[in-house]
């Protein structure tokens, strides 16, 4: 985390300085402490729209929904949900690379739906549904490379 220049990326409400100390809190906090910092990581960068700080973010929330001694692996899964399901039309490219940095993640979505935890199980069950079925426009490659029709 620490080679991240997370100062200079944004969330929903500015500087995306104090996201790595919520993504600690995710990983070591008890229980309520990790749904805490996780509710705040969801506003800031996937359930209002998506950041450059939610692209930088996504690897570590792949790292986090696979460690079992994580208390809110499931939230953390429906957070990359959520990344998937939002977007931001202003930045485009943000928006496309955030959603890459989620479906790049579809391995790891699969191995988490035969997770022990049943909560784990199926909110990657409905990732793997959503990665599945994800169209949006910022991730259909450009026209002029699409495949012609026949």
């Amino acid at each position: 985390m620490s080679r991240v220049r997370w100062h200079d990326l944004t969330h929903a409400y500015g500087s995306a300085g104090d996201v790595p100390g919520r993504l600690s809190r995710v990983a070591f906090g008890d229980a309520r402490t990790s749904a805490s910092a996780l509710s705040d990581l969801g506003l800031w960068l996937g359930e209002l729209a998506v950041f450059d700080a939610t692209v930088e973010a996504v690897p570590f929330l792949w790292g986090l929904a696979v460690t079992d001694s994580v208390n809110s692996r499931s939230g953390v899964v429906e957070l990359l949900q959520a990344i998937l399901e939002h977007g931001n039309p202003p930045q485009i490219a943000v928006q496309r690379a955030a959603h890459r940095a989620v479906l790049n993640g579809r391995s790891t979505a699969d191995l988490l739906a035969c997770d022990e935890d049943a909560a784990v199980r199926a909110a990657a069950a409905n990732l793997v549904a959503a990665i599945d079925s994800h169209v949006c426009e910022s991730c259909r490659p450009p026209r002029e490379w699409a495949a012609p029709l026949t």
